[in-house]
Protein backbone atom coordinates (compact mmCIF):
# COMPACT_ATOMS: atom_id res chain seq x y z
CA UNK A 1 0.00 0.00 0.00
CA UNK A 2 1.11 3.16 -1.42
CA UNK A 3 1.97 5.89 2.02
CA UNK A 4 2.01 9.32 1.38
CA UNK A 5 3.56 12.11 3.32
CA UNK A 6 0.75 14.63 3.34
CA UNK A 7 2.80 17.25 5.36
CA UNK A 8 6.01 17.26 3.13
CA UNK A 9 3.49 17.59 0.29
CA UNK A 10 1.74 20.75 1.95
CA UNK A 11 5.52 22.07 3.33
CA UNK A 12 4.39 22.05 6.59
CA UNK A 13 5.11 21.11 10.20
CA UNK A 14 3.29 17.91 11.86
CA UNK A 15 2.42 20.84 14.49
CA UNK A 16 1.09 22.68 12.06
CA UNK A 17 -2.56 24.45 13.60
CA UNK A 18 -5.70 23.94 10.79
CA UNK A 19 -5.15 27.63 10.08
CA UNK A 20 -1.42 27.03 8.55
CA UNK A 21 -2.24 23.88 6.66
CA UNK A 22 -5.25 25.73 5.04
CA UNK A 23 -2.61 28.46 4.05
CA UNK A 24 -0.47 26.75 2.70
CA UNK A 25 -3.09 24.07 0.83
CA UNK A 26 -4.27 27.73 -0.91
CA UNK A 27 -1.20 28.79 -1.68
CA UNK A 28 -0.21 25.23 -3.43
CA UNK A 29 -3.33 25.50 -5.36
CA UNK A 30 -3.32 28.74 -7.15
CA UNK A 31 0.01 27.63 -7.91
CA UNK A 32 -0.64 24.33 -9.66
CA UNK A 33 -4.06 25.10 -10.76
CA UNK A 34 -4.59 23.14 -14.60
CA UNK A 35 -5.74 26.58 -15.38
CA UNK A 36 -2.98 28.11 -14.54
CA UNK A 37 -0.62 25.66 -15.86
CA UNK A 38 -2.16 24.18 -19.20
CA UNK A 39 -0.75 20.83 -20.18
CA UNK A 40 1.73 20.93 -17.53
CA UNK A 41 1.36 17.01 -16.61
CA UNK A 42 3.67 17.14 -13.46
CA UNK A 43 1.65 20.53 -11.66
CA UNK A 44 -1.55 18.30 -12.62
CA UNK A 45 -0.45 15.41 -10.75
CA UNK A 46 1.71 17.80 -7.48
CA UNK A 47 -2.24 19.39 -7.51
CA UNK A 48 -3.76 15.92 -7.24
CA UNK A 49 -1.71 15.21 -4.33
CA UNK A 50 -2.41 18.30 -2.36
CA UNK A 51 -5.88 17.95 -2.98
CA UNK A 52 -5.50 14.52 -1.39
CA UNK A 53 -3.23 15.65 1.74
CA UNK A 54 -5.74 18.77 2.44
CA UNK A 55 -9.01 16.18 2.63
CA UNK A 56 -6.86 14.05 5.10
CA UNK A 57 -5.20 17.11 7.17
CA UNK A 58 -8.02 19.18 6.70
CA UNK A 59 -10.31 17.43 8.47
CA UNK A 60 -9.53 16.83 12.49
CA UNK A 61 -10.62 13.11 12.58
CA UNK A 62 -9.04 12.09 9.32
CA UNK A 63 -5.65 13.54 10.67
CA UNK A 64 -6.08 11.70 13.93
CA UNK A 65 -6.33 8.95 12.57
CA UNK A 66 -3.16 9.45 9.86
CA UNK A 67 -0.99 10.77 12.76
CA UNK A 68 -1.64 7.73 14.82
CA UNK A 69 -1.67 4.93 12.59
CA UNK A 70 1.16 6.20 9.67
CA UNK A 71 0.93 4.37 6.41
CA UNK A 72 -1.91 1.64 8.04
CA UNK A 73 -4.48 4.18 8.89
CA UNK A 74 -6.51 4.21 5.86
CA UNK A 75 -6.89 0.32 6.07
CA UNK A 76 -8.44 0.64 9.40
CA UNK A 77 -10.66 3.65 8.40
CA UNK A 78 -11.87 1.49 5.43
CA UNK A 79 -12.56 -1.64 7.92
CA UNK A 80 -14.83 0.98 10.04
CA UNK A 81 -12.81 -0.87 12.86
CA UNK A 82 -11.85 0.77 16.15
CA UNK A 83 -8.61 1.80 17.58
CA UNK A 84 -8.35 -0.66 20.63
CA UNK A 85 -7.58 -4.36 20.64
CA UNK A 86 -10.78 -5.58 20.16
CA UNK A 87 -10.85 -4.51 16.63
CA UNK A 88 -10.44 -6.81 13.73
CA UNK A 89 -12.52 -8.99 16.22
CA UNK A 90 -9.90 -9.13 18.84
CA UNK A 91 -7.42 -10.83 16.74
CA UNK A 92 -4.43 -8.02 16.90
CA UNK A 93 -1.06 -9.71 17.09
CA UNK A 94 0.25 -10.57 20.31
CA UNK A 95 3.22 -8.89 22.10
CA UNK A 96 4.71 -5.33 22.17
CA UNK A 97 2.91 -2.18 23.29
CA UNK A 98 -0.11 -1.82 26.14
CA UNK A 99 -2.09 -4.93 27.18
CA UNK A 100 0.04 -7.25 25.57
CA UNK A 101 -0.78 -6.09 22.05
CA UNK A 102 1.12 -5.01 18.83
CA UNK A 103 -0.43 -3.36 15.64
CA UNK A 104 -0.23 -6.10 13.21
CA UNK A 105 1.31 -5.53 9.83
CA UNK A 106 -0.33 -4.89 6.45
CA UNK A 107 0.95 -8.54 5.22
CA UNK A 108 -0.32 -10.07 8.25
CA UNK A 109 -3.93 -8.57 7.69
CA UNK A 110 -4.14 -9.22 4.68
CA UNK A 111 -3.37 -12.72 5.03
CA UNK A 112 -6.01 -13.06 7.73
CA UNK A 113 -8.57 -11.27 5.52
CA UNK A 114 -7.72 -13.54 2.24
CA UNK A 115 -4.61 -12.78 0.60
CA UNK A 116 -2.56 -10.14 -0.92
CA UNK A 117 -4.37 -7.26 -2.65
CA UNK A 118 -7.25 -7.01 -0.27
CA UNK A 119 -6.97 -3.56 0.01
CA UNK A 120 -7.31 -0.79 -2.94
CA UNK A 121 -4.23 1.85 -3.30
CA UNK A 122 -4.44 4.81 -0.28
CA UNK A 123 -6.48 6.84 -2.49
CA UNK A 124 -8.45 6.81 -6.28
CA UNK A 125 -9.00 9.86 -7.66
CA UNK A 126 -11.77 10.20 -10.52
CA UNK A 127 -8.91 11.56 -13.18
CA UNK A 128 -7.79 7.69 -13.16
CA UNK A 129 -11.04 5.90 -12.50
CA UNK A 130 -12.29 4.63 -9.07
CA UNK A 131 -12.38 0.95 -7.86
CA UNK A 132 -14.58 0.55 -5.23
CA UNK A 133 -12.28 -2.25 -2.92
CA UNK A 134 -13.39 -2.17 0.71
CA UNK A 135 -11.17 -4.52 2.39
CA UNK A 136 -13.81 -6.65 4.38
CA UNK A 137 -13.14 -8.95 5.91
CA UNK A 138 -14.30 -12.69 5.63
CA UNK A 139 -14.86 -15.81 8.17
CA UNK A 140 -14.63 -15.45 11.78
CA UNK A 141 -18.67 -16.18 12.59
CA UNK A 142 -19.52 -14.09 9.20
CA UNK A 143 -19.24 -17.06 6.91
CA UNK A 144 -23.00 -17.06 5.15
CA UNK A 145 -23.92 -13.88 6.51
CA UNK A 146 -25.45 -11.11 4.39
CA UNK A 147 -24.24 -7.52 4.66
CA UNK A 148 -24.29 -4.28 3.06
CA UNK A 149 -21.37 -2.99 1.11
CA UNK A 150 -19.33 0.14 2.56
CA UNK A 151 -20.26 3.47 1.29
CA UNK A 152 -16.96 5.24 -0.18
CA UNK A 153 -16.09 8.66 -0.17
CA UNK A 154 -13.77 10.30 -3.20
CA UNK A 155 -12.91 14.37 -3.68
CA UNK A 156 -14.44 16.32 -6.76
CA UNK A 157 -12.38 18.74 -7.32
CA UNK A 158 -14.42 21.64 -9.12
CA UNK A 159 -13.68 25.51 -10.13
CA UNK A 160 -14.86 28.32 -8.32
CA UNK A 161 -16.94 28.59 -12.26
CA UNK A 162 -18.26 25.15 -11.86
CA UNK A 163 -19.49 25.83 -8.43
CA UNK A 164 -21.43 29.06 -9.71
CA UNK A 165 -22.86 27.55 -12.65
CA UNK A 166 -23.48 24.31 -12.32
CA UNK A 167 -21.70 21.28 -13.68
CA UNK A 168 -21.83 17.88 -14.87
CA UNK A 169 -18.82 15.13 -14.59
CA UNK A 170 -18.53 11.87 -16.60
CA UNK A 171 -16.60 9.82 -14.10
CA UNK A 172 -15.10 5.92 -14.66
CA UNK A 173 -16.38 3.50 -11.96
CA UNK A 174 -14.71 0.25 -11.92
CA UNK A 175 -15.74 -2.82 -9.91
CA UNK A 176 -15.02 -6.71 -10.75
CA UNK A 177 -12.95 -5.88 -13.79
CA UNK A 178 -15.27 -4.10 -15.52
CA UNK A 179 -15.43 -0.35 -15.99
CA UNK A 180 -18.11 2.07 -16.61
CA UNK A 181 -19.11 5.52 -16.59
CA UNK A 182 -21.00 7.64 -14.73
CA UNK A 183 -22.69 11.09 -14.76
CA UNK A 184 -23.39 13.29 -12.03
CA UNK A 185 -25.11 16.37 -12.08
CA UNK A 186 -23.66 19.11 -9.77
CA UNK A 187 -26.23 22.28 -8.82
CA UNK A 188 -25.60 25.35 -9.11
CA UNK A 189 -24.37 26.65 -5.32
CA UNK A 190 -22.25 24.16 -3.82
CA UNK A 191 -20.35 24.66 -1.53
CA UNK A 192 -16.78 23.41 -0.92
CA UNK A 193 -16.98 20.35 1.71
CA UNK A 194 -20.49 19.38 0.37
CA UNK A 195 -21.30 15.90 -0.68
CA UNK A 196 -22.84 14.20 -3.93
CA UNK A 197 -24.76 10.63 -2.63
CA UNK A 198 -24.21 8.19 -5.91
CA UNK A 199 -26.90 5.34 -4.25
CA UNK A 200 -25.54 1.97 -4.64
CA UNK A 201 -21.64 2.49 -6.59
CA UNK A 202 -20.25 1.98 -3.28
CA UNK A 203 -18.36 -1.10 -2.05
CA UNK A 204 -20.06 -4.71 -2.90
CA UNK A 205 -22.39 -6.48 -0.45
CA UNK A 206 -21.23 -9.62 0.88
CA UNK A 207 -23.84 -12.79 0.29
CA UNK A 208 -26.02 -10.67 -1.54
CA UNK A 209 -26.53 -7.38 0.31
CA UNK A 210 -27.01 -4.25 -1.02
CA UNK A 211 -24.00 -2.41 -2.29
CA UNK A 212 -22.67 0.69 -0.90
CA UNK A 213 -22.79 4.28 -1.53
CA UNK A 214 -20.54 6.47 -2.96
CA UNK A 215 -20.09 10.16 -1.76
CA UNK A 216 -18.38 12.93 -3.83
CA UNK A 217 -17.30 15.52 -1.79
CA UNK A 218 -16.70 18.66 -3.51
CA UNK A 219 -13.47 20.67 -3.14
CA UNK A 220 -13.13 23.79 -4.53
CA UNK A 221 -9.92 25.36 -6.02
CA UNK A 222 -9.19 28.76 -4.89
CA UNK A 223 -9.75 31.41 -7.67
CA UNK A 224 -7.47 34.02 -8.70
CA UNK A 225 -9.71 36.96 -8.78
CA UNK A 226 -12.66 36.39 -6.11
CA UNK A 227 -12.84 34.98 -2.84
CA UNK A 228 -15.86 33.31 -1.65
CA UNK A 229 -18.04 33.96 1.61
CA UNK A 230 -20.94 31.72 2.00
CA UNK A 231 -23.23 32.71 -1.23
CA UNK A 232 -21.10 35.92 -0.90
CA UNK A 233 -18.01 36.92 -3.02
CA UNK A 234 -15.34 39.58 -2.63
CA UNK A 235 -13.00 41.21 -5.40
CA UNK A 236 -10.36 43.77 -5.53
CA UNK A 237 -11.17 46.53 -8.04
CA UNK A 238 -7.74 49.18 -9.39
CA UNK A 239 -8.84 52.35 -9.68
CA UNK A 240 -6.80 55.02 -11.11
CA UNK A 241 -5.76 58.02 -8.31
CA UNK A 242 -7.70 60.56 -10.68
CA UNK A 243 -11.13 58.40 -10.10
CA UNK A 244 -11.12 57.93 -6.89
CA UNK A 245 -10.36 61.82 -6.28
CA UNK A 246 -12.39 63.25 -8.49
CA UNK A 247 -15.36 60.54 -9.22
CA UNK A 248 -15.69 58.11 -12.14
CA UNK A 249 -16.77 54.26 -12.94
CA UNK A 250 -14.76 51.40 -12.59
CA UNK A 251 -15.50 48.13 -13.91
CA UNK A 252 -16.09 45.26 -11.72
CA UNK A 253 -16.06 41.62 -12.81
CA UNK A 254 -17.93 39.09 -12.16
CA UNK A 255 -18.60 35.32 -12.42
CA UNK A 256 -20.46 35.49 -15.59
CA UNK A 257 -17.99 36.76 -17.65
CA UNK A 258 -20.10 40.21 -17.61
CA UNK A 259 -18.47 43.19 -16.16
CA UNK A 260 -20.56 45.58 -14.33
CA UNK A 261 -20.14 49.60 -14.23
CA UNK A 262 -19.90 50.77 -10.91
CA UNK A 263 -20.12 54.12 -9.96
CA UNK A 264 -16.92 55.92 -7.69
CA UNK A 265 -18.31 58.99 -6.09
CA UNK A 266 -15.30 61.71 -5.87
CA UNK A 267 -13.28 61.41 -2.73
CA UNK A 268 -13.19 57.26 -2.36
CA UNK A 269 -10.32 55.96 -0.11
CA UNK A 270 -8.47 52.94 -0.33
CA UNK A 271 -9.54 49.63 0.83
CA UNK A 272 -13.43 50.99 0.58
CA UNK A 273 -15.98 48.49 -0.04
CA UNK A 274 -18.88 48.42 -2.48
CA UNK A 275 -21.77 46.15 -2.21
CA UNK A 276 -23.28 44.91 -5.70
CA UNK A 277 -26.30 43.15 -4.35
CA UNK A 278 -27.67 40.34 -6.11
CA UNK A 279 -24.16 39.08 -7.86
CA UNK A 280 -23.10 36.21 -5.71
CA UNK A 281 -23.31 32.91 -5.40
CA UNK A 282 -26.98 31.24 -6.05
CA UNK A 283 -28.63 29.17 -3.33
CA UNK A 284 -28.37 25.32 -4.30
CA UNK A 285 -32.09 24.98 -3.01
CA UNK A 286 -33.30 28.13 -4.94
CA UNK A 287 -30.61 29.31 -7.81
CA UNK A 288 -32.79 32.54 -8.32
CA UNK A 289 -31.54 33.48 -4.79
CA UNK A 290 -28.19 34.93 -5.14
CA UNK A 291 -25.77 36.24 -2.12
CA UNK A 292 -23.99 39.78 -2.99
CA UNK A 293 -20.74 40.85 -4.86
CA UNK A 294 -18.37 43.00 -2.08
CA UNK A 295 -15.62 44.68 -4.41
CA UNK A 296 -12.80 46.48 -2.77
CA UNK A 297 -11.41 49.46 -3.81
CA UNK A 298 -7.46 48.93 -4.47
CA UNK A 299 -6.45 52.98 -5.83
CA UNK A 300 -3.66 52.65 -7.97
CA UNK A 301 -0.76 55.47 -8.15
CA UNK A 302 1.21 56.21 -11.07
CA UNK A 303 4.47 54.60 -10.95
CA UNK A 304 6.32 56.77 -13.49
CA UNK A 305 4.66 60.61 -14.54
CA UNK A 306 5.51 62.40 -17.98
CA UNK A 307 6.88 66.23 -17.18
CA UNK A 308 3.69 67.79 -17.80
CA UNK A 309 2.03 65.58 -14.97
CA UNK A 310 5.14 66.09 -12.84
CA UNK A 311 4.00 69.75 -13.07
CA UNK A 312 0.31 69.50 -12.28
CA UNK A 313 1.14 66.89 -9.30
CA UNK A 314 3.79 69.83 -7.88
CA UNK A 315 0.90 72.50 -8.12
CA UNK A 316 -1.59 70.19 -6.45
CA UNK A 317 0.68 69.58 -3.79
CA UNK A 318 1.31 73.56 -3.39
CA UNK A 319 -2.58 74.30 -3.05
CA UNK A 320 -2.67 71.40 -0.18
CA UNK A 321 -3.04 72.92 3.15
CA UNK A 322 -1.74 69.97 5.41
CA UNK A 323 1.97 70.52 3.32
Amino acid sequence: MEFKDYYAILGVAKTATEKEIKQAYRKLARKLHPDVNPGDKVAESRFKDVNEAYEVLGDPDKRKKYDELGSNWRMYEQAGQGSGPEAWGGAWAPGGGQGGYRTMTTEEVEDMLGGEGVFSEFFRTFFGGVEPQTGSRRGRGGRGRQRPGDDIEQNLPLTLENAFHGATRRISIKRDGHARTVDVRIPPGVKDGSRVRLPGEGGPGVNGGAPGDLYLRIRLAPHARFERKGQDLHVRVVVPVTTAVLGGEASVPTLTGRDLRLKVPAGTQNGQVFRLRGHGMPSVAKPEDRGDLFATVDIEVPRTLTPEQRQHYEALAKLDPTH
